[in-house]
């Protein structure tokens, strides 16, 4: 099987002549849930937006579904199947749930009806909310709300950047829950988490970041196993 995406050797920052990214590697096959983690300032959502278009990078390439991606924009890479949610300011406040889904299928010209109810489908408690605003909903319901929005495009590719930011410990395992999900309907996540031991537990491979390059690359219970990413990243205390 043929990757679905592959970045090499990228060099990517947000001020000229001064990367984060150091020459990174990585690269996700189809279907393939693949973890992010790292030290705050390794590069996790440098790598997240350069991959999405909103960095270009100074060095290396990105190939998408055998194209090369690099350097086009946001509006140009999701028709081909990529989306991308952030981790703030990923819903419009003021807007109904169901006036956010609309929004996510800006491209799509046909009635939405299918598009929305399959989102309901997945997330019921959407179904219940379409009329609220979405500056009303709870943290995990917007974060849910934002995945939704992403979806209405059905991307085969789906980058999340730290989804359970600012989430209570119940809301976090909604929201993890709702990503197993996702993944299991056959779309490739790309998860860039803070929470490092849930995002390992349920993930195909892992990447461990460090000063913009992968340090580590694993399956996800391989780097659960390892006692340096245990140290650093899941707690001295964590026990397998």
């Amino acid at each position: 099987m043929s990757d679905l995406l592959v970045v090499k050797d990228v060099y990517a920052g947000y001020i000229k002549d001064l990367n984060i990214l150091q020459g990174i590697n990585f690269k996700i096959a189809p279907g393939e849930l693949v973890t992010v983690i790292g030290p705050n300032g390794a590069g996790k959502s440098t790598l997240a937006k350069a991959i999405f278009g909103l960095l270009t990078p100074n060095q290396g390439e990105i190939v998408f579904k055998g194209e090369k991606i690099s350097g086009l924009k946001p509006n140009e890479i999701v028709p081909k199947g990529m989306c991308y949610v952030p981790q703030i300011q990923n819903v419009f406040a003021t807007l109904s749930v169901e006036e956010n889904l609309e929004m996510g299928a800006f491209i799509v010209n046909n009635s939405l009806k299918s598009l929305k109810d399959k989102i309901y489908t997945m997330f019921p408690v959407l179904a219940k909310r379409r009329k609220q605003k979405a500056g009303t909903l709870s943290g995990g319901e917007r974060q849910m709300l934002a995945m939704g929005k992403a979806l209405m495009l059905d991307p085969e590719l789906l980058i999340l950047d730290e989804p359970s930011a600012a989430l209570s410990p119940i809301l976090v395992s909604s929201v993890f829950e709702q990503i197993k999900a996702i993944n299991q309907t056959g779309k490739a996540i790309i998860l860039v988490e803070q929470n490092a031991k849930k995002a390992l537990e349920m993930a195909d491979r892992g990447y461990v970041l460090e000063s913009g390059k992968e340090a580590i690359v694993a399956s996800g219970v391989e780097l659960l196993n390892d006692p340096k990413v245990g140290e650093l990243y899941l707690g001295a205390a964590y026990k397998h």
